[in-house]
């Protein structure tokens, strides 16, 4: 029997979730997560995987799914060749919508992760290398000349630019020179989860900068509990739903299913007073123009 998906679904666009293949044990396929996608009307998703490359995947997924926007990109982690221009440049060409800076590889995730192991929802089978100090995008206080590059590749193809797990004044710095580079679309990821958070008076900062800033479900659940669903709600009405965007970050074998998860995150925002124009404003007006520009 097929479930009734909430009304509040129709149209939006999930911008970070994971689903396999992948070295991480994870809840669905693309395959699975795309029909639940599909079949709760919402418009899309942007897949996301901090191993490789995900545009390949959307781009398979779209011929079945026509009518859905379906979107990927490329993390750069050192997997991938770190933040390489040569590695963006060819994703870019390939069609990835958006490129993200590193994740796992970055400096602040190793450093989060050597202090909170036991949290830590990245663990494979295979222990990935970290004997590294991990990936920064500034050195001596200035931005990486590569890191200019990379930028000035996604200026000039109008993807969007999602900041990764970078610590905040990392955040702040690269802001500022994507602006000069010309990007346009920039995602400000996860920032009120635990591994790189952003105070409340950065993510205002941002906001005021055209940053659209996640507003992720992953920070109130179980793996991190950094805030409680009424504080997220707060920080929402402090920064605007102009601003936000409602993502779930999910997509782990242990927890529910991503468009599930959603739904819940939606319902739960609405019991903390968020409106209906608001939540809409975050799940469907502002991925899309991201997205879509």
């Amino acid at each position: 029997m097929a479930k009734n998906w909430h009304r509040l679904l129709e149209g939006a666009i999930e911008l970070h979730a994971h689903s396999s293949p992948s070295i991480f044990p994870r809840r669905q396929t693309d395959w699975a997560l795309v029909e639940d996608v599909y079949q709760a009307g919402m418009n899309g998703i942007v897949l996301k995987a901090h191993e490789g490359a995900t545009h390949d995947r959307a781009t398979l997924l779209q011929e079945k799914y026509p009518s859905l926007t379906l979107a990927g990109g490329l993390v750069c982690n050192l997997f991938t060749g770190g933040i390489s221009s040569h590695a963006v440049d060819m994703a870019l060409r390939m069609g990835a919508s958006v490129i993200w800076m590193p994740t796992l590889s970055a400096a602040q995730h190793q450093r989060y992760f050597a202090q909170h192991s036991k949290t830590n929802i990245f663990n494979s089978e295979e222990a990935l290398d970290d004997a590294y100090d991990g990936l920064t995008v500034t050195e001596n206080g200035i931005i990486k000349d590569e890191v200019k590059n990379v930028l000035a590749l996604i200026a000039r193809k109008d993807a969007v630019l999602a900041t990764g797990h970078l610590a905040g004044e990392e955040v702040m710095m690269l802001v500022e020179e994507a602006k000069r580079q010309g990007v346009k679309r920039i995602l400000i990821q996860h920032a009120d989860l635990g591994i790189a958070p952003l105070t409340l008076e950065q993510q205002k900062q941002l906001a005021t900068q055209g940053c659209i800033i996640e507003k992720c479900y992953l920070a109130c659940g179980p793996d991190f509990q950094d805030l409680t669903i009424n504080d997220m709600a707060r920080s929402i009405e402090a920064i605007g739903a102009d601003h936000c965007a409602l993502v779930t970050d999910y997509g782990q074998a242990h927890n529910r299913p991503v468009v599930e998860a959603l739904e819940t995150f939606i319902m739960e925002l609405l019991h903390e007073k968020i409106s209906e124009a608001d939540i809409r404003q975050m799940v469907v007006h502002n991925p899309r123009s991201l997205i879509h520009g």
